[in-house]
């Protein structure tokens, strides 16, 4: 299991190990308890799960498609390294991963 670093909005950091086969949004909520809403239950439509991914892991991720990044550039906490946590499947090539939750909007 790849081993994950996450800093939550107050600044605490979380390194957990999540689950292949499982989107990186079920990872930062249920394995390692943060408070990432996903109110659409990860289909992309809500943006609730919004991170920002460190910088030399962007080109590491899937790709990302055009309804994703449609939401995040309407998001005035948008950045370059924005991504939507439930679009990233967690896989091995993830191991040392650092991700931040991007502020709640």
């Amino acid at each position: 299991m790849p081993r994950i670093t996450a800093t939550d909005r107050d600044g605490s950091v979380k390194e957990f190990d999540a689950a292949p086969g499982t989107s990186l949004m079920e990872a930062l909520r249920d394995v390692a308890g943060l408070d990432v809403a996903a109110i659409c239950g990860g289909s992309c439509s809500c943006a609730t799960c919004h991170i920002y991914v460190a910088p030399g892991w962007l080109d590491r991720l899937p790709e990302q498609q055009p309804d994703e990044r449609e939401l995040l550039e309407f998001m005035e906490t948008y950045r370059d390294t924005s991504r939507l946590s439930c679009q990233i499947p967690v896989t091995d090539d993830l191991a040392g991963l650092e991700v931040t939750l991007a502020p709640e909007e």
